[in-house]
């Protein structure tokens, strides 16, 4: 979702006579079809030029088999740049392995700290940070977080929200899932929950009284949970758990961009998912202490709610009465973020 608008901007400039080239590289540290492959295909990512295969593992493994794998493919093939986004562990891996080999390093999604140092997100973002030459942020607030840090005003570019540009882009083409029908949902009589951090689903215990305590809040409503592959090994270990929530295997992006369009609210854990949200004008509870995005709760429609259950029913209660903020979407998120981003490219790396 965060690399689609610059490779089709750096299409664009191509046929229009610009001189920058790219090569795709699919870490493979997503390697599941339904969490990878079927982005592709919807968004109309041309298929990787390289695919590293790094697979699962721990945290050190994936970064080993990523670091390796795409150091032997820097030795063999140099670039000129390598441009790296958001926070996850390819981020951190290939940006590490490329300064190694002395190619510099631009970062998409620069800057953004929740300072919550057990996420491994905030990690990845923070060592990345630490060795990334150039710098492209969704927001104001990014970049004072990298002039506290001690970076130059010239090598920071304020552009905007590439995911926000993957999501304006296909408002048109979402689509309702299989199980619509079937669950008999309609706009607004729903709710849409997504939860992946360790902190909220690697202990059943925590797990099972997190959907508990959501199921007594949702009213009877239905809860479609789309259930991470990590997620789901911890279910295994839960028992009486809420009927209102509908377990659903991970949803294509089309197919879960319309649940989260006509849902009550959404539910989650995840920075993204409350992006996109405050986009659509959808309420939004995140299930953490702390975002990196707070620009979604400053301007958008998100609110941090935490985990603890009266601090869940009190939300709920706002939400059912008709008392949730309206938001506002951010600057810059208007859909051209690529295009500023290559526009960027083309002036640090000339002809």
């Amino acid at each position: 979702m965060k690399v689609a608008s610059i490779v089709r901007a750096m299409q664009r400039r191509r046929a229009e006579g610009g001189h920058l080239a790219y090569r795709l590289i699919h870490t493979g540290q997503h390697y599941d079809a339904r969490m990878s492959g079927d982005f592709f295909a919807q968004l109309g990512i041309p298929e990787p030029d390289v695919n590293l295969l790094a697979g699962s593992g721990t945290q050190a493994e994936q970064t080993a088999a990523i670091m390796t794998g795409y150091e032997k493919l820097l030795m063999q093939a140099p670039g000129r740049l390598c441009l790296v986004v958001g926070d996850v562990t390819s981020t951190m891996a290939c940006a590490i392995a490329a300064q190694k080999l002395k190619v510099p390093v631009a970062h998409v999604e620069a800057g953004i700290r929740s300072g919550d140092w057990t996420m491994p997100e905030e990690i990845n973002r923070r060592v990345t940070d630490a060795i990334t030459n150039w710098f492209f942020t969704t927001s104001a607030g990014a970049g004072d977080n990298l002039r506290h840090a001690g970076i130059e005003d010239e090598r920071i570019f304020f552009v905007g929200n590439t995911m926000i540009d993957t999501l304006l882009a296909n408002l048109d083409r979402l689509r309702s899932p299989p199980f619509w029908s079937e669950l008999g949902l309609s706009p607004g009589s729903y709710f849409v929950m997504t939860l992946h951090r360790p902190s909220n689903v690697d202990e059943a215990a925590c797990l099972e009284r997190l959907l508990k305590s959501i199921g007594a809040c949702a009213r009877g409503l239905p809860v479609i949970f789309p259930v991470h592959p990590r997620t789901a090994r911890t279910l295994r270990n839960t028992s009486g758990l809420p009927g209102s929530i509908c377990f659903v295997e991970p949803q294509p992006y089309l197919e879960f961009n319309h649940l989260v369009r006509h849902a009550r609210a959404v539910i989650t854990d995840s920075g993204g998912v409350s992006e996109e949200a405050t986009v659509m004008d959808v309420p939004c509870m995140t299930l953490r202490h702390r975002t990196e995005r707070p620009e979604t709760v400053s301007i958008g429609t998100n609110e941090v709610v935490g985990t603890d259950a009266a601090a869940l029913r009190e939300a709920f209660e706002r939400l059912f009465a008709g008392q949730w903020k309206r938001g506002k979407i951010p600057d810059k998120w208007d859909g051209r973020t690529g295009e500023r981003i290559v526009t960027a490219l083309e002036e640090l790396l000339p002809a």
